[in-house]
């Protein structure tokens, strides 16, 4: 059917002027939402990260005149590899990951799988879990510290005394500082990792289990054959992100350090010190800005090959 000129007509200015608006309010998403978020991104996240990197090749200290900054080169990571305490910091850094993320990654697995296996209460299980997450570091870190790790009056001790073992000095003890943070680390954090494993566990389709239980398969075998291996990229997730997390580890050692009663963050005797908390104390203690710069550097390329890395080997280890 031949349509009227002036019909033709109307129907492609409709078609243009729909058009128009269409792109009227593209220019509009952009201007309000897109140009917004780039430049909060390019003050807050890019900008730091080149001050900080420029920072760390000169002498610069905090209210210090401009005109005194001097270019030193690569003079303050040279002193990173002679200091003592940074080479102490790094070790402590990669023990804290260490131990908090098997124990963190296993944990949430299994308490994941209970809550899933829970019914009508895994919303609530899944609330109580995530509690701690959305709770104050400063608050829940003073808790632990005074009221659980408390050498005298703790609630550990006193549980301890009851059943007869001996008592422990949690964060005033060297051997056993650091591991005491761990353990508040993975009570305060394992409620994220819970939730992104029950999110996991129910993507699989269940018809994968009603067929295994169909052939015979033990709970077990349903478990490394079925759950594990469809929670790869869950599980990938978890321990990239974890390991980024542990990494730059500063708030709960910072906090539970200090108000255990050592002298200085990190302590005692540097046994919890971590990149993290020795950046803060030459930055903002000691005023070294480009010293501490330079650490923010050099804890950033770490932190960026070793995910690489492990992105790269969790990835082809899964395939195989």
């Amino acid at each position: 059917m031949i349509q009227p000129p002036a019909q033709t007509a109307s129907l492609a200015s409709s078609k243009q002027s729909d058009s128009g608006s269409l792109r009227r309010n593209q220019r509009i998403f952009i201007l309000s939402v897109i140009v917004p978020m780039l430049v909060f991104f390019i003050v807050f996240y890019i900008l730091p990260i080149v001050i900080g990197f420029v920072g760390s090749l000169t002498n610069w200290r905090a209210f210090q005149d401009p005109a005194e900054r001097v270019f030193i080169g690569l003079d303050n990571y040279n002193k990173l590899f002679a200091d003592p305490v940074f080479v102490a910091s790094v070790v402590n850094t990669f023990k804290y990951a260490l131990m908090y993320m098997p124990l963190a990654v296993i944990l949430a697995l299994l308490l994941a799988l209970a809550i899933n296996a829970s019914g009508a209460l895994a919303g609530f299980f899944r609330t109580v879990y995530f509690l701690p997450v959305v709770t104050s570091v400063i608050a829940t870190a003073l808790i632990w510290s005074v009221g659980f790790y408390q050498p005298r009056y703790g609630l550990f001790n006193q549980i301890f005394a009851l059943v007869g073992l001996p008592q422990q000095s949690f964060l005033r003890s060297p051997d056993t500082a650091l591991f005491s943070v761990v353990i508040y680390s993975i009570w305060k954090n394992i409620g994220y990792d819970v939730v992104i494993f029950m999110a996991g566990l129910s993507a699989i389709p269940t018809t994968f289990y009603e067929a295994a239980k169909v052939d015979g398969a033990s709970r077990w075998r349903i478990f490394w054959r079925i759950t594990l291996p469809l929670l790869q990229p869950t599980v990938v997730f978890i321990i990239i992100t974890g390991i980024i997390n542990s990494l730059q580890v500063f708030g709960p050692i910072y906090v539970m350090t200090v108000a255990s009663g050592a002298d200085k963050p990190g302590g005692p005797l540097n046994s919890t010190i971590v990149v993290g908390v020795y950046q803060w104390q030459v930055a903002f203690n000691e005023l070294r800005l480009g010293y501490g710069s330079a650490m923010g550097v050099a804890l950033f390329v770490i932190v960026l090959v070793i995910t690489l890395l492990q992105s790269r080997f969790l990835r082809r280890r899964w395939e195989y």
